[in-house]
């Protein structure tokens, strides 16, 4: 019992936070706007956060916030400094407390010439 409890409140923290942002990665510019025609087009980037299980114990603030982290440090690593947003979901959670239980963005990343 002691270890069922341990876990459930290990679950509820961790499923609280967004995902952390990698050094680096705060520079990454998200925009929903076209990227300037200098820049050059490097792939398609992505970024989720949140499950069913973890829903009742993430804000939809920290779901939208972990899947533009997670898409920042995915842009970082592809050596992307812009990124265009192209869509943008959240799965709807109609059992527990409501809400979001998942977010997830995709987009365009490019790399852009500093100006």
């Amino acid at each position: 019992m002691k270890y069922l409890i341990i876990g459930i409140s290990t679950l509820a923290i961790i499923g609280c936070a967004a995902k952390e942002i990698a050094p680096g990665s705060e520079k990454i510019m998200l925009t929903s706007h076209a990227a300037p025609s200098h820049c050059e087009f490097i792939g398609e980037v992505s970024g989720s956060q949140g499950n069913i299980m973890t829903s009742d114990f993430t804000s939809d603030e920290n779901l939208i916030k972990g899947a533009r982290n997670e898409m920042r440090n995915k842009a970082f690593e592809m050596g992307a400094n812009f990124v265009v947003i192209e869509n943008q979901s959240q799965s709807q959670n109609t059992s527990g407390s409501g809400g979001a239980y998942n977010a997830t963005i995709i987009g365009n990343a490019f790399i852009c010439p500093r100006i």
